[in-house]
């Protein structure tokens, strides 16, 4: 026979097991799929919005962005800086003789001044500086967009150009998309510039199942191979308008003036009253403008 202080004792200790059973019995019988619905919806609510795309044109074709709607009086105008980042799929041996096709001394003067920038960038160059295309990929100051894979015209005569057939137009942008990938670049949009600017319905037509938006500009910089950076910011100024898209090159051989042109351009857009903007909040201002009639 067990004494009753142990019997007592022993009851206490089965009533405890028990009641720990009953605990885990019931948290086993919870739903498992509302604390994934729970976790889904905190990680949805965290993530950043999906960059804006315009509707598809006429015939399902891809949208062409070519300046943002002009701002209401009550808000500052807006202007994007875009810089192409080229590099055709044949420059590999130019490179390899040194050539210079990247410019971290503009992406380090938009930093200093604090300018948001979108980047047009070929999945060639981001290749050829992957830690680069990862550091400007990464900046929140930053987004990067597509600018074909090989720089090659989607367009027969296009300054030049070796051409893309339509068959492969498609293949071209997403090769680009997966080499940001491979570089990790985190903050990249659903936008796509021609090389060259240079595009018909035949080449909007193959890029619509990509979903993305066609960026085009209305200010040319002029800065390719020029050697006058004052010629350059008197072009960008004479020409900007509130809603502006500006398009320039960040590589040092093809745009040596850049850098030093970006010093006059943005304390004289910003002294008129001008806000940098990347070309994804201009876009869905476009969108929200057409909704709205």
């Amino acid at each position: 026979m067990i004494p009753s202080a142990r019997r007592l004792s022993s009851t206490t200790c089965a009533l405890t097991a028990l009641a720990l059973t009953l605990t885990a019995l019931a948290a086993c019988g919870a739903n498992p799929a509302s604390g994934s619905r729970d976790q889904a919806a905190r990680a949805t609510a965290s993530a950043p919005p999906r960059p804006a795309t315009l509707a598809p044109g006429p015939a399902g074709l891809t949208p062409v962005f070519k300046k943002a709607p002009r701002t209401p009086a009550s808000a500052a105008p807006t202007v994007a800086l875009t810089f192409d980042a080229d590099m055709t799929a044949d420059q590999g041996p130019r490179a390899a003789a040194g050539e210079r096709f990247d410019n971290p001394a503009l992406v380090a003067t938009l930093r200093r001044l604090k300018v948001p920038a979108t980047f047009f960038m070929t999945g060639r160059w981001a290749e050829e500086y992957p830690a680069q295309a990862k550091d400007i990929g990464r900046d929140p100051l930053f987004e990067v967009a597509n600018h074909s894979y090989s720089h090659y015209a989607f367009t027969k005569r296009c300054y030049g150009l070796p051409t893309v057939p339509a068959s492969r137009m498609r293949a071209d942008m997403e090769r680009a998309f997966a080499a940001f990938r491979k570089a990790g670049i985190e903050h990249q949009v659903p936008y796509f510039r021609f090389p060259g600017g240079c595009y018909d319905k035949r080449a909007l037509r193959a890029l619509a199942p990509g979903g993305v938006t066609a960026v085009q500009w209305d200010v040319v910089s002029g800065d390719a191979f020029a050697t006058d950076a004052d010629a350059v910011a008197r072009q960008v100024l004479d020409g900007v308008r509130p809603g502006s898209v500006v398009v320039m090159h960040c590589t040092r051989s093809a745009a040596p003036t850049t850098e030093r042109a970006l010093r006059t351009i943005v304390p004289k857009l910003r002294e008129r009253g001008f806000r940098f903007v990347r070309v994804s909040e201009q876009i869905r201002a476009a969108g929200e403008g057409r909704a709205a009639k």
